[in-house]
């Protein structure tokens, strides 16, 4: 997949309420209400991003996850980043 410009990203980005492009990154920080939350939803995206075969970088501080999602082999932001996060938006909303 090609690297979208910088217009393209911003763009897509208008429909994505908390993801925010920061140092070649689509990225956004979710809280929880608990510590086994998270690791349910963690477990969620994880089955996603293995179903993509996209795997975005996570990190987990106690209630709190961030996703970081870029395609290294273009070294940038495709499609292919907006459809995991869409998809890790609507997997949110159904918890």
């Amino acid at each position: 997949m090609a690297k979208l410009s910088s217009s393209e990203i911003e763009d897509q980005l208008k429909a994505l309420p908390g993801w925010k492009l920061m140092e070649g990154q689509l990225v956004k920080e979710f809280e929880f209400p608990s510590f086994p939350d998270l690791i349910s939803f963690l477990v969620k995206v994880g089955f996603l991003a293995e179903s993509a075969d996209h795997h975005p970088d996570m990190d987990i501080r106690y209630r709190r996850l961030t996703v970081r999602a870029s395609t290294h082999s273009e070294n940038g932001i495709t499609e292919k980043d907006f459809q995991l996060i869409k998809q890790i938006e609507a997997a949110i909303s159904l918890r």
